[in-house]
């Protein structure tokens, strides 16, 4: 793989700061979508297989990719900001997402001036504190398991450089990390909606093991990419909720955006610049939708490379999985397969002493004396599951409308379909869309039909589009 080379590196002097410039190649970003000539097929390595240029799928992580070229051309710069080690500033333009500068020991006023500087320089800035030690540890434990979380992604129609992107600015691949607000593992859910997931799925959901983490995470990826026709605003009310992304659909409707994706682009740009004329003035239209939340699309696309340079670095591991008839216990696993139980909680972090009945255990090699094979993503996929898929992804629907009790039941009634297919990933499927069903039974229609009609809101979105265009 051919990876950015600096070019240039000369050092500049901020008061007592040393910051290091470095120019570098503007090559396009590696990405997993290859657009082919007309008349041939494209390949989307997120889909596993050669598609034709028709494939919704494609479709969106194309349409995705020219979005955010468009609306946030410096969006790989965020590859920077999680590679480089904790405890720096890196700088990088806005226009094209390279690396301008890395400093360490600045006051924010030095920040700042060095930010003026370069942006008088080489155009709009971006900076921000960086991250890598954050994400490097679990690249180096659990980066050789990539290819087959990856797979599993997939099967549910989601490119594996998105969802591992958002893996490692989430949780940096630690099965077990937990934020301040209780939420566990690789996309980091709330605990309490993982042990909702656990009662509406047959399986015993051990929630710090990260391939089970992975299927659950892809599955309601794949339903918020389907509402929105797109990865940008999926990823985004993963991260805000519906309802803020809701309000900035709304106002991106009214600048004129006229697809879901455009709409949010349009939309947050929007939120933001309101939020930064300060005075809390128009926090009614931005409500807690914030910077991050602003950025959190554009970080996931922004590691994708890293992603693919992870699974092309470190010979991939196969891992496979038994679902447990009994309680196995660590001792008896480390016997039987020589691992070590160091090695045996690098696939199993959630092993303690011992792997509950009805769970599943992942090891590098199977043995079914342990439990059934589920190892689904190793399998052809199942027809009936496929096509199902494939029906579902088809649906066009206003986003709004999802969020009320008839499109509740039609969430429902394809869950009970998925169910029916009788395989591994049409139950995991089958569960995301119940907990979804249930999330749109909740207040957010009223709350997003009040907003979309309210006189106030309105007269607040032309005075701050106003405010704006000065």
């Amino acid at each position: 793989m051919q990876m950015r080379r600096s070019l240039s590196l000369s050092t500049i002097l901020v008061g007592s700061v040393l910051a290091v410039i470095v120019a570098v190649g503007t090559g396009a970003p590696r990405l997993s979508t290859v657009v082919s000539t007309p008349d041939a097929p494209v390949r989307v390595s997120g889909l596993g297989a050669a598609v034709v240029v028709e494939s919704r799928v494609a479709a969106r992580h194309l349409a995705d990719v020219s979005a955010l070229t468009k609306y946030r051309p410096g969006y790989t710069f965020w590859e920077h900001v999680f590679r480089i080690p904790d405890g720096a500033v890196v700088f990088g333009s806005a226009e094209d997402g390279r690396p301008l500068a890395v400093a360490r020991g600045m006051t924010t006023r030095e920040r700042e001036s060095l930010a003026a500087r370069l942006e008088a320089q080489y155009g709009a800035i971006l900076h921000n504190g960086t991250r890598g030690t954050f994400a490097s540890p679990g690249i180096d434990t659990y980066g050789s398991f990539f290819a087959e979380w990856g797979a599993i992604y997939e099967r549910f129609g989601v490119p594996r450089e998105i969802g591992l992107a958002q893996a490692l600015l989430e949780s940096g691949f630690i099965g077990d990390r937990r934020s301040e607000a209780n939420a566990v593992g690789l996309c980091q859910f709330l605990e309490s909606n993982w042990k909702l997931l656990d009662r509406l799925d047959p399986a015993v959901l051990e929630i710090a093991n990260q391939t089970t983490q992975a299927a659950y995470c892809a599955a309601y990826l794949s339903v918020l990419a389907t509402k929105y026709d797109s990865f940008i605003p999926a990823l985004s009310e993963h991260h805000a909720g519906g309802t803020n992304v809701g309000r900035v659909l709304v106002s991106g409707e009214r600048l004129g955006g006229r697809t879901p994706r455009e709409q949010y682009l349009m939309g947050s740009d929007f939120a933001v610049g309101l939020r930064a004329i300060g005075g809390g003035d128009f926090s009614e239209i931005y409500g807690s939708y914030g910077p991050r939340s602003y950025r959190y699309a554009e970080m996931v696309f922004g590691n994708t490379r890293r992603i693919e340079e992870a699974i092309e670095a470190a010979p991939q591991t196969r891992i496979y999985a038994m679902r447990t008839s009994r309680a196995i216990t660590l001792d008896e696993i480390v016997r039987r397969t020589r691992l070590s139980a160091s090695e045996v909680r690098r696939f199993n972090p959630a092993l303690v002493k011992r792997v509950p009945a009805g769970a599943t255990l992942y090891l590098p090699m199977l043995d079914e004396s342990f439990g059934r094979d589920v190892t689904f993503w190793h399998q052809d996929v199942d027809a009936g599951f496929a096509a199902l898929l494939g029906e579902f992804e088809q649906i066009d629907v206003d986003p709004s409308e999802w969020a009320t009790p008839a499109f509740a039941a039609t969430l429902k009634d394809y869950a009970q379909r998925f169910r029916a297919t009788g395989s591994h990933e049409g139950i995991v499927m089958s569960t995301v869309l119940e907990y979804v069903a249930r999330e749109a039974a909740g207040p957010r229609h009223e709350i997003l039909a009040t907003y979309r009609s309210s006189p106030k809101i309105q007269h607040l979105f032309q005075v701050g589009a106003e405010a704006l265009a000065e």
